[in-house]
């Protein structure tokens, strides 16, 4: 610790997953603008490493095997909060922990009874910065993502030049996040018909093969401008591909979190999710579709398999036109 008894070196902790990672890069921001000279590590899965590459906030990132038992840190902030990150805590010389308070009470109540006990939208950045005990209380900055020159170069060879473009991130880990498949294609269709605009499918190895079952849902004219690099791009690639587009139509999934980091205009949809759980896009300007006043809903906070009611009203009753005419107006606006 310095004489002023500010910590020298600090260690995040966030094993997973994409958007909960993403969404700690304004707090890593503003922790390094408030302690210039500490080191700041950071401890997350390898999967996720990429996301915090190349952050200038960030000295050094560790995964739970690479993180040496008995490390000194004067400051750990657990912002997991679990069994194996408290684990995983226990095995450092940490002067103070500190540790993101999830709030479940909050969700089972929202979830299991439909009473809302929230007092105005909370971000999961703001409820973040709480566990850094006041050494940034006040978060401005937005999200940050930092892609190598490489990936930069994979992107500008796939964009090519010319023309507005929409990203479609259609996947996500939940049934019940995902908008069905041939209302992105209804939507992917009206864009193609109104718009000259191309259209990138973004997602995860998971996801290819429903993209590739998308493509078939898609009339030739319509099909000819898709490309789809879900399953072919890496995360960071997929990251870039995103800062350079004019637009960007996703479900509640990580990728979303990613756009926001680029600043993009995002068409967000959302069925069981909710924004009183605190993940809507930090910092990026965003239209917000969902199916209001649904008694079943939320019926989960990370998401189900299936819809326990058995009508998916929260998905089926959005209109793909709807969500298509403002995607229409953005791009034609962008083009002109």
């Amino acid at each position: 610790m310095t004489e002023s008894g500010s910590p020298r070196s600090v260690l995040f902790v966030r094993l997973s997953a994409i958007g909960d990672i993403v969404l700690t890069t304004p707090v890593l921001a503003e922790l390094h603008r408030a302690l210039p000279q500490a080191r700041i590590d950071f401890c997350t899965k390898a999967p996720f490493a990429p996301l915090l590459k190349s952050n200038p906030a960030v000295t050094s990132v560790v995964t739970p095997e690479s993180l040496a038992p008995g490390a000194s840190y004067d400051l750990v902030i657990d912002l997991q909060n679990n069994r194996r990150s408290r684990k995983l805590i226990r095995t450092l010389r940490a002067g103070k922990v500190t540790r993101y308070h999830k709030r479940n009470w909050k969700k089972l109540l929202l979830v299991q009874f439909k009473i809302n006990v929230s007092d105005g939208y909370r971000s999961v950045v703001e409820r973040y910065a709480e566990a850094l005990g006041g050494l940034a209380p006040n978060v401005t900055a937005p999200c940050a993502l930092y892609p190598s020159p490489e990936e930069r170069a994979f992107a500008v060879e796939a964009l090519g030049a010319g023309g507005p473009v929409l990203a479609v991130c259609f996947g996500a880990n939940h049934f019940t996040k995902r908008y069905p498949l041939e209302r992105f294609a209804r939507i992917i269709e009206i864009v193609a018909s109104e718009t000259p605009a191309r259209v990138l499918l973004l997602g995860g190895k998971e996801d290819e093969s429903e993209a590739s079952k998308l493509m078939t849902m898609l009339s030739e004219s319509a099909r000819g401008r898709v490309q789809s690099f879900a399953g072919k791009a890496r995360l960071m690639q997929s990251a870039e591909l995103l800062s350079g587009v004019d637009a960007v139509l996703t479900n509640d999934t990580g990728l979303m979190h990613i756009a926001s980091a680029f600043g993009k205009k995002l068409f967000v949809i959302f069925g069981s999710s909710v924004k009183e759980f605190g993940f809507m896009p930090w910092g990026a300007e965003y239209e917000l579709f969902e199916t209001p006043g649904l008694k079943c809903r939320p019926c989960s906070h990370i998401g189900r398999a299936s819809c326990p009611k058995g009508h998916f009203r929260c998905m089926t009753e959005i209109a793909p036109e709807r969500i298509a005419t403002l995607i229409v107006e953005t791009l034609n606006k962008n083009s002109a």
